[in-house]
């Protein structure tokens, strides 16, 4: 993935496509979050936070309740980027040799 120019909240909050491409990725992680824990949930077990992303996910999917756009951008530009070292070490224990 090519490194972008952070865009800036106040760019998330104007709407547009900050706000979909934002909130795209934050269903696209939780997505494929929730099809490991089906199909490995021992391993999804060592996400951090792996049921909150994936709660979250449903929240923009479904809007089951009203979106605060300060805890999607957070989760967006703080939790999920600390998270790509601990997908990476798991991607990594899984991986087929060749």
């Amino acid at each position: 993935m090519l490194p972008l120019a952070q865009p800036h909240l106040e760019a998330y909050l104007e709407g547009g496509p900050v706000t979909w491409a934002t909130e795209r990725q934050i269903e696209l992680v939780g997505e494929a979050l929730n099809n490991l824990r089906k199909a490995a949930p021992d391993l999804a077990a060592r996400i951090p936070d792996v049921h909150k992303i994936i709660a979250t996910r449903n929240v923009l999917v479904h809007g089951y309740t009203e979106v605060n756009s300060t805890i999607v951008w957070q989760a967006a530009t703080q939790a999920i980027p600390g998270l790509i070292p601990t997908l990476e070490a798991l991607l990594a224990e899984v991986a087929p040799t060749d």
